[in-house]
């Protein structure tokens, strides 16, 4: 698990865009994986279940480095515990939650909200400049984003009805433009799996009274070979591998550029409809995807350094 993930050592653009890239992919799968468990396993048994297996597979690479920093993790504690809750903790507790009481298409339009909140929370509380590149791509691949999950019919946008389970996973996405931001006031000298790992333990730490108050009053869960495999999934690669990569893509290419990358997850969506639901690809797929990546495109050529 060698990756590039402290001090300031050059990383290839190609590496870098799979930095960036691979993360939303393995997003796409959680929403897929968290909306057809909803019925079988309770959200809080499923995202703590996802990170004590997180945390199992992540250990023995991110020890080292979380005994070496550990008096860099008490330096920067309170911001340490604010990703923790907020990206690790809250983030995934309200999205399964929320997928509880809404649509799958809702979810993916809410979700695609996060590179504006990371813009829009960037530029009011951090004054962060924005570019207009920057801008122009943000809304390019945000109208390819609109054109896949509204079918390439515009007039279906008025009649999307948003419901609580919309307001819990609108909540989410604000913890998600939080946590992105205040990853970056944590310094790259911080090794990346070794803060990973100790963003999960707190979270864990977090979820675990949490867990036990659903547990004696919640439903329990129906564990069979499928929501064992779920289990497995969400927590090694929407998880471990996307969210070590997501860390390096913040610090290497900055806030906004990491974020705007969240606007594949409906790209990859459509994929894996494709290939594990038999869907088929349309028109409005194509163009919708070409947007987004011209949206990505035009950001990268934005001239507003790295923050």
């Amino acid at each position: 698990m060698s990756t590039p993930t402290s001090g300031n050592r050059p990383i290839s653009p190609i590496l870098l865009m799979l930095v960036l890239v691979l993360p939303p992919l393995f997003w796409a799968g959680n929403f897929v994986v968290g909306r057809a468990v909803h019925a079988n396993i309770p959200p809080l048994t499923l995202s703590l279940g996802r990170w004590v297996i997180a945390f199992v597979c992540i250990l023995p690479f991110a020890l080292p480095a979380m005994r070496r920093d550990w008096r860099l993790y008490w330096q920067y504690r309170w911001r340490l515990l604010a990703v923790s809750t907020v990206g690790v903790a809250a983030f995934n507790t309200l999205v399964y939650s929320g997928l509880h009481y809404t649509t799958a298409t809702n979810g993916i339009l809410l979700n695609s909200c996060i590179p504006i909140l990371i813009l829009l929370f960037g530029a009011l509380f951090y004054r962060l400049p924005l570019h207009l590149l920057q801008l122009l791509g943000l809304a390019l691949s945000f109208a390819g984003v609109l054109t896949i999950i509204l079918h390439g019919e515009w007039s279906r946008l008025a009649t999307l009805d948003f419901s609580g389970g919309d307001l819990v996973i609108f909540t989410a996405m604000i913890c998600w433009a939080l946590y992105t931001l205040w990853l970056r006031e944590l310094p790259v000298t911080i090794n990346r799996i070794g803060l990973m790992g100790m963003q999960i333990f707190i979270a864990i730490l977090l979820l675990l009274p949490l867990y036990a108050w659903e547990t004696h009053t919640g439903p329990a869960p129906q564990w069979n070979h499928d929501t064992w495999l779920a289990l497995a999934y969400v927590g090694i690669f929407p998880s471990v591998i996307a969210y070590t990569l997501y860390t390096i893509g913040v610090t290497r290419a900055g806030a906004a550029r990491a974020g705007l990358f969240i606007h594949l997850m409906p790209v990859f969506g459509s994929m894996l409809s494709v290939l594990f639901l038999g869907e088929n690809l349309h028109l409005f797929h194509a163009l919708g995807i070409a947007a987004i990546l011209g949206g990505l495109v035009l950001s990268s050529k934005s001239s507003v350094p790295a923050r």
